[in-house]
């Protein structure tokens, strides 16, 4: 079981460890020091879901319906598009006063801007439902399979609330509104990335 259970953190912490538009708002979130606990909770929790759907074997749904990636992908990558516009137009404004003061918007926008990159993003299907189930299948026995799973939700967990808080150790080069302007900069062409990427 041990094996099954590392096997699953391995598998989950390498799917998500790669830098994406859920992973770079959780940074943002965790350097303005501002909801970070239930932002990450959201997150790893939605992961958790999906990651339990996954091992129980409902990967099938993306054979079961061919539209639903390219949808997803449609629908993800305009919310990208929007998202990274949005950091592009703060970058330019340039009133980062919440921002260094440690302050951001209200929690429930935080929660459903965290919801958005989470359902709406088409590879966290893939991840989750597709390769997850799909490693997991190779533990037939219900009590290897439990503990891989609980094995890969435990990397989501460990993975959102160690980047959620850690981003705090960046916190003293984040004192200026400069230093803000590029992050937003540096968000928004990963989103604008990531959007492209997903439609080509």
């Amino acid at each position: 079981m041990l094996t099954a259970g590392i096997t699953g953190f391995a598998t989950g912490f390498a799917l998500i460890l790669a830098i994406g538009a859920q992973n770079a708002f959780v940074l943002r979130q965790g350097l303005a020091r501002a909801h970070v606990f239930w932002l990450c909770l959201l997150c790893a929790t939605s992961d958790a879901v999906l990651i339990t759907a996954g091992v129980l074997g409902f990967g099938y749904l993306v054979t079961l319906y061919p539209a639903f990636p390219q949808i997803m992908a449609w629908g993800g990558a305009a919310f990208l598009a929007v998202y990274g516009g949005l950091r592009f137009w703060a970058a330019y404004q340039g009133d980062y006063a919440l921002q260094v003061a440690g302050t951001s918007g209200s929690l429930w926008r935080v929660l459903a801007t965290g919801a958005a990159f989470t359902w709406l993003n088409p590879h966290v299907y893939l991840d989750t439902l597709g390769l997850v189930g799909a490693v997991s299948t190779q533990f037939t026995d219900t009590a290897l399979k439990t503990a891989f799973g609980v094995g890969a939700v435990l990397a989501s967990y460990t993975f959102f609330f160690s980047l959620g808080y850690g981003a705090r150790l960046l916190a003293p080069v984040m004192q200026s509104a400069r230093a803000w302007r590029r992050l937003d900069v540096l968000i928004g062409l990963v989103m604008w990335a990531l959007a492209v990427k997903l439609i080509s």
